[in-house]
């Protein structure tokens, strides 16, 4: 007997650190809430560039991932599924944020932690994230994502 195969949403998280700062973007979308910069992967794309893209598109930045805080996966009623891959990043250069509205987001900004609860967010995932990074919770590797192709190095 053949099973159906689970469709499964693919989503980028990206907290972004510059030294004591996180970026956070305001969404273009909804009750135009702050939030990380984050997104549905694209068809073709790998999740990690998909988190490097929805950078760009919402904090207007290039950044290098470097690590990993956690893969998550929710398997809902529907029958459907979702898997979030939330990404630590650090800018490439020092380029300013996203400044003007476009249909991505509205604008992005630096914040400190503390500054964050000044700003309504989407969820308060967004400033426990935070308090996880700065307080040195463990960041795992990038090569714990792999394409299923991509050899094994020791």
């Amino acid at each position: 007997m053949t099973r159906a195969a689970i469709p499964t949403w693919c989503y980028a998280l990206v907290v972004v650190r510059c030294g004591h700062r996180f970026a956070v973007v305001q969404e273009a979308k909804g009750a135009r809430e702050w939030y990380l910069p984050a997104g549905r992967v694209e068809p073709g794309e790998s999740i990690a560039a998909g988190a490097r893209r929805e950078t760009l598109e919402e904090a207007g930045i290039r950044v290098a991932l470097e690590g990993i805080i956690r893969v998550e996966h929710s398997a809902s009623q529907r029958g459907d599924a979702r898997l979030r891959v939330i990404f630590v990043a650090r800018p490439l250069s020092d380029a300013p944020l996203k400044e003007f509205a476009d249909e991505h987001s509205l604008r992005a900004r630096w914040v400190t932690r503390a500054a964050l609860e000044e700003l309504p967010t989407r969820s308060p995932e967004v400033a426990r994230l935070f308090t996880y990074v700065e307080r040195g919770g463990p960041i795992y590797p990038l090569s714990i994502l792999a394409e299923e192709s991509a050899p094994l190095r020791l």
